[in-house]
């Protein structure tokens, strides 16, 4: 099922593919001295390309087209009329012409689309019947006025007189000057004489029985259309008074000459024509999101504090610092260059090679015929970030260092000392060391940019960015070596105690290593992503923060790694849990996630200047879930403490407690709506899945106390049953023939698939065969599987979520349909990334990879399933 575009964006592509877009670029890059297009010009259409709505307005004779004139003998500009619809085209973007025209005459020779907004009659008419709305006694001031212009100029050489709705004009620009200006003193004389408002709009002399008003035009337009910058443009008197409104973001740009409170002046309507072509240019590639990479493309590093997303061809296109859910330091991810990047590619241009981890490492290299990238976090105290880029090969190699920290929205100096470049103006200090490399530093007035070349036949180079550090750094990093064969055999050390599988090993031990990477290890908390708002379809609005620790999530990931035999990544994460417990009411108030500190989210935000990937918005940070209520969280837990006591063969004291606090809370609320593992944004239901759940942490936690001659709650197992049986009985749909998303509902869940693969219904019940059945039928599209199809409160689709694939294909080994879970799983195995990673969906329709990435959830599902498929070939 592909995934729709956001209307908007759907018929803006619609409508700018059916424009000759190749001609406006190939204008963009002619070369035309002196038309006023500056650098410090092209900087500020940079910043108002990226505001999120915006309104292009201009005058018409003499800044559109290349003189005013009477009707034919004027036409917009071809290059300009394509920009100006163009830009119209555009989401959250709009154009207008205010004109001294009557608004008929307007739309007759301009030609333009519906699309861009025509106002005539010097702001004062919108539409055709403004004039019908004027008396007959100004309708005779206008007949005598123009009855006495006609018996003073209108027999002057070069002189035309044309009738408007509320205005005579008076045409001089074919004329000699001294006629010109003879006539114009005369019309002004007789404007005075009929009491007329004399308005002088380039070779137009207008006597109008209304005042200028561009001015208010403009203000109108910009009310009633809802945007946060204008640009506007003109040539006249009256067009200085509508930029003399303009404000914060805004640009004023003054076409010819004249005086002027414009910041730009530009040589004539051509060069106004580029500029609009330019801005086309930027805010549609701001907008759509320019080449992106597709996810699953990406690489993650990480060091157990901080993690960075690498691009294919070695830029570091996402990292936050100085926590998970910090601001970013580079968000090229979400909003191309302009949102920050470290970039390191060969001065002589050639393709990737390849990119790769290092064995069992999160150490990537990236590789070109002559230059090789090596990068890795090293571990660092805490609030400390470290980057190491090591650049070797026998090429030159070019390096871009553009921090923005804030996502983009702290400005910030850059200065150059000794071998370091320090960002300056920051709350934390940031610091690049690199010895050896000389840079250019270069401002657009807001962010810096380093830029420097270094021939690595002399040797290796390395970069080391360190965030946070007050500590001086040695200038020679000649122990980089030693502290790279540090980072990897720790690395090498864990994967080596695991205990793997015989199915896919490298792929297991790849999603081991980055659900490793997810712990923070200092606190014990789990990220679901390192990531925020990767669109679960492109171009929609569901995006959402990632960069937390849901209690669900958590405890499914470091089930994973103890599944594996790795268990100290559970005990850290049930220690965090721990201290969360002891600051809460109760643990039946647990919210669902947290931030990786153990404190609460802030209210979910957008962050209006980034367009997000591949033109997806908004970027949000922070997530509203916090505040819902989803009591399934109790089972997972549960689940954890069970298989940690049943691997290590000793339940301490402390998880003890933790399991009774699991059990206390399912006791508490069990019976209550929720808004489920989904978090949709509507009224609570009684979720089947969290019924599950809640059953869940009483079954295990009954199961733990047996193993381990701990002594129950005579509730629990009374509890439990009675749980039980109510979601046999009202989970049930005889409609759909299948256990369904909630009590009363029809609609398919694959979360339901749980009522079989945890234990509460035999997994050769016809009920749970037929809940399989149902799932693969309405939810299964090919190597995917969705979560639901039911209207969740939310607008745009979705892909096929792995985690549900997963789900699935456990099912499918837990019924005995071995056959059918190889091959669903060897399809899986098929949308792995070159490097081992996956997102959190996929959309089998455009075969794109969607959401936060690489998604904790994805990887162990995968897990997961590799591990009972090898316990099959065993058996």
């Amino acid at each position: 099922m592909p995934t729709p575009l956001n209307q908007s964006l759907a018929d803006s592509a619609l409508l700018t593919k059916s424009l000759p877009l190749g001609l406006l670029r190939a204008f963009v890059q002619t070369d035309a001295a002196d038309d006023g297009l500056t650098p410090q010009l092209l900087a500020e259409l940079k910043i108002l390309a990226r505001t999120p709505g915006l309104l292009v307005a201009c005058n018409y004779g003499g800044t559109l087209c290349t003189a005013e004139g009477i009707s034919t003998e004027t036409l917009p500009l071809g290059s300009a009329a394509i920009a100006l619809r163009a830009l119209a085209a555009l989401p959250n973007t709009h154009a207008a012409v205010i004109s001294g025209r009557s608004l008929r005459d307007l739309a007759a020779v301009s030609r333009l689309p519906a699309e861009v907004h025509l106002v005539g009659s010097h702001g004062a008419e919108f539409d055709m019947g403004y004039a019908h709305g004027l008396s007959l006694a100004t309708e005779s001031v206008l007949q005598q006025a123009s009855q006495a212009l006609a018996e003073t100029v209108g027999a002057y050489r070069g002189i035309s007189i044309e009738r408007k709705p509320v205005a005579v004009s008076v045409h001089t620009r074919p004329a000699a000057p001294d006629i010109a200006a003879l006539a114009a003193k005369q019309a002004e004389e007789i404007a005075r004489v009929h009491g007329l408002s004399f308005i002088v709009d380039g070779s137009v002399l207008d006597l109008s029985v209304v005042e200028p008003s561009k001015a208010s035009a403009l203000e109108h337009l910009r009310s009633v259309l809802g945007v946060s910058a204008a640009l506007y443009a003109g040539d006249a008197s009256s067009d200085e008074l509508a930029m003399a409104t303009l404000r914060g973001p805004d640009m004023a740009l003054r076409v010819g000459e004249g005086p002027t409170v414009a910041g730009h002046r530009l040589r004539d309507p051509e060069s106004f024509a580029r500029v609009l072509a330019i801005l086309f240019e930027l805010r549609r590639a701001w907008l759509f999101g320019e080449d992106a990479v597709g996810l699953e493309r990406h690489s993650m590093i990480g060091n157990g504090s901080s993690t960075a997303l690498i691009t294919p061809d070695a830029k570091i296109c996402w990292m936050s610092h100085p926590l998970p859910d910090s601001g970013s330091l580079f968000a090229h991810l979400l909003g191309g260059d302009a949102a920050g990047h470290f970039s390191v590619e060969p001065v002589k241009s050639s393709q990737v090679l390849g990119q790769r981890y290092v064995d069992s490492t999160m150490i990537v290299e990236t590789r070109w015929a002559d230059v090789t990238v090596t990068d890795y976090l090293e571990p660092a105290p805490a609030g400390i970030t470290s980057l190491v880029r090591v650049l070797s090969g026998t090429g030159t190699a070019r390096i871009v260092f553009a921090p923005r920290p804030d996502y983009a929205n702290a400005p910030f100096s850059m200065e150059a000392r000794g071998t370091e470049l320090h960002v300056v103006g920051t709350a934390d200090p940031i610091i690049l060391l690199a010895p050896g490399v000389t840079f250019s530093i270069t401002s657009d007035g807001r962010h810096a940019t380093a830029t420097g070349d270094v021939d690595l036949r002399d040797g290796p180079v390395v970069l080391n960015l360190r965030c946070g550090d007050t500590e001086p750094q040695p200038e020679v990093l000649e122990d980089e070596t030693e502290r790279r064969s540090a980072v990897a055999h720790h690395s090498r050390r864990w994967v080596h105690e695991l205990q793997m599988p015989g199915v896919k090993p490298s792929l297991v031990r790849r999603s081991a290593l980055v659900l490793r990477a997810l712990v923070h290890e200092p606190t014990g908390a789990v990220l679901a992503a390192p990531t925020t708002s990767l669109p679960e379809g492109i171009g929609g609005t569901r995006n959402w923060d990632y960069r937390y620790c849901w209690l669900r999530d958590g405890s499914m990931t470091v089930n994973a790694l103890v599944d594996l035999g790795s268990t100290a990544e559970a005990e850290g994460f049930l220690a965090w849990l721990g201290r969360i417990l002891a600051h809460a009411p109760g643990p039946e108030w647990l919210h669902p996630l947290y931030s990786v500190t153990g404190a609460p989210l802030s209210t979910e935000a957008i962050i209006e200047s980034l367009p997000g990937y591949a033109g997806s918005r908004p970027v949000r940070i922070g997530n509203a879930a916090d505040h819902q209520v989803q009591l399934d969280v109790f089972g997972p837990i549960a689940e954890l403490i069970d298989a940690l006591s049943a691997r290590q063969g000793v339940l301490s004291d402390d998880h003890w407690e933790l399991m009774t606090q699991m059990a206390a809370a399912v006791l508490a609320r069990w019976h209550e709506a929720d808004h489920g593992i989904w978090e949709a944004r509507r009224a609570p239901r009684h979720h089947v899945y969290t019924k599950v759940m809640c059953w869940v942490a009483l079954d295990r936690a009954l199961r733990a106390a047996a193993r381990h001659g701990r002594e129950p709650l005579p509730a629990w197992a009374s509890t439990a049953a009675t749980i039980r049986e109510e979601v046999l009985r009202e989970g049930w749909d005889e409609s759909a023939s299948s256990y369904t998303v909630a009590y009363d509902s029809p609609d398919l869940d694959a979360a339901v698939l749980h009522i079989g693969l945890s234990g509460l219904l035999e997994v050769n019940d016809p009920r749970f065969l037929a809940t399989v059945t149902a799932v693969e039928r309405e939810l299964r599209v090919g190597p995917t599987v969705f979560r639901y199809r039911y209207d969740d409160g939310l607008p745009g689709l979705e892909g096929g979520f792995h985690i549900c694939t997963t789900w699935l294909i456990e099912a499918y080994i837990a019924v005995g349909r071995i056959e059918e879970a190889w091959d669903l799983f060897d399809q899986l195995v098929n949308l792995f990334g070159p490097t081992g990673l996956l997102p959190e969906e996929y959309d089998p329709g455009t075969e794109t990879h969607l959401g936060n990435h690489p998604q904790a959830y994805s990887h162990l599902g995968f897990i997961r399933c590799a591990r009972l498929l090898g316990e099959h070939q065993r058996n």
